[in-house]
């Protein structure tokens, strides 16, 4: 926004020492992945109300399908089979969690323009940075050049900490549970990254009067009544381990897994998340087989704001009423796919076809083709964002042209704020070494 930009000071914004001590307080407010600062950059993402409403609808729209092909998938076998489970994840989705919200806590990844949003996928499963946004808001709400910036517009930025243990508490009472306030573990392997947002959620969660410890997965005890860590009994687990590392490590989970499968503890997110979750959520969305699963609002908001996604086989398949083969349609169609692992994260083995030439592109889809240890799936091409953002370089602040993705969070099924991240290549994402800018919602003063 170039408002904002007139009001950095080039002796002061744009300063060493002014960036300095803003990476020192980043620090001090434990917003790191791994060793790197969350945040390089020297201007927050604006959105308007208009724009937060358009959002809303559609992100609210997607999180309700995604719990209701939850429901249909396990009980009809034929629709399971389209988001294309391993046995083992096919096994854990099928234990009752004892309530009815998969995705307490879930993500989307979306592009914002002036006449398009789109989504790219939908992280079901527990995502990271809730609490890293809202904190990296509170550090910029604090800066002079925000105050300045007040006296033109109005600013609101989104309490996500307190929204997310409002919809982990109403899980929990939803399962159930009864204990007032109920104990939370919240639980990840101790050398994850994002270690560091736990010990601010449980600090918060703690300020709010809700006891919380945080512990890996070794850390738990089940002696077929109660679950515990270091001694304390738990009520609810707020899991942030992912179910591949619970399929890779199933000793190391064996705890928590059978403590799920008794009934003795409520873990959101529940196990059955992990459907949506697989990227071909989106082709269950946009393929012609299940339109009688959404009525026909339903289907205008997935045609307007859903890539065509299909999982990738050599195959027939159909679009607009078409059959065709889909390896020969997307082999002829580089520029217009994207090739994606079926379930990964940090935008690990995502392929571009508009960055291959031909030849890198049908060498991609035959090693994925041949892949057996896992699916993958081919996606349309979608509109992206980018922006003009000041960013700490070692060359001092640059102007940097940056691809912005907005990444709204809902709390068991409603929008509640989001992760904004950007990147100078075509993914945006931290794990890949994509930047992340506090979000805030804007509108001018009279």
């Amino acid at each position: 926004m170039n408002v904002w930009h007139a009001l950095l000071r080039p002796d002061v914004e744009l300063a060493p020492p002014f960036w300095d001590e803003l990476n020192a307080r980043m620090r001090a407010e434990k917003l790191t992945f791994g060793d790197r600062v969350h945040c390089p950059f020297l201007r927050p993402f604006f959105l308007t109300a208009r724009d937060e409403q358009r959002v809303r609808e559609v992100a609210e729209l997607i999180a309700a399908l995604g719990e209701r092909v939850v429901k249909q998938a396990l009980a009809d076998p034929a629709l399971l089979a389209q988001v294309a489970l391993t046995p083992e994840e096919e096994r854990l989705v099928r234990i009752s969690p004892r309530y009815s919200t998969s995705s307490t806590a879930s993500r989307l990844d979306a592009f914002l323009l002036p006449d398009s949003l789109e989504f790219a996928e939908y992280n079901a499963e527990s995502p990271a940075g809730p609490a890293y946004a809202e904190t990296l808001a509170d550090v910029f709400e604090t800066l002079p050049v925000m105050e300045r910036f007040k006296q033109r517009y109005t600013v609101r930025k989104y309490p996500l900490m307190k929204q997310l243990l409002a919809a982990l508490l109403e899980s929990y009472r939803e399962w159930g549970g009864t204990a007032s306030p109920p104990v939370i573990a919240i639980v990840d392997w101790r050398e994850v990254p994002t270690w560091s947002e736990f010990e601010i959620l449980q600090s918060r969660f703690e300020k709010a009067g809700v006891p919380t410890i945080v512990c890996s997965p070794q850390d738990l005890v089940f002696d077929s009544e109660k679950l515990s860590a270091h001694g304390r009994r738990i009520d609810l687990v707020y899991r942030r381990v992912l179910i591949n590392d619970i399929v890779a490590h199933p000793n190391e989970c064996n705890a928590l897994v059978q403590a799920y499968k008794s009934g003795a503890v409520c873990v959101a997110n529940a196990l059955t998340c992990k459907i949506p979750h697989k990227k071909a959520f989106f082709a269950v969305l946009t393929d012609e087989r299940n339109a009688s699963l959404f009525n026909e609002s339903e289907h205008s908001a997935i045609r307007e704001h859903i890539p065509w996604t299909r999982l990738l086989a050599d195959a027939e398949t159909t679009r607009d009423g078409d059959s065709f083969g889909l390896l020969e349609y997307v082999r002829g169609r580089r520029n217009d796919f994207v090739l994606k692992p079926n379930d990964e994260y940090g935008g690990t083995g995502v392929t571009l076809g508009w960055e291959l030439d031909e030849r890198q592109w049908d060498a991609a889809l035959d090693s994925a083709l041949a892949d057996r240890a896992r699916a993958w799936v081919v996606q349309e091409r979608i509109a992206v964002r980018r922006e003009i953002f000041p960013m700490q370089t070692g060359n001092g602040i640059e102007m940097r042209d940056m691809l912005v993705d907005f990444a709204p969070y809902l709390f068991r099924g409603k929008m509640a704020g989001c992760l904004t991240r950007l990147s100078s290549t075509g993914l945006a994402n931290v794990t890949s070494g994509g930047g992340q800018v506090p979000s805030f919602v804007v509108d001018a003063r009279d």
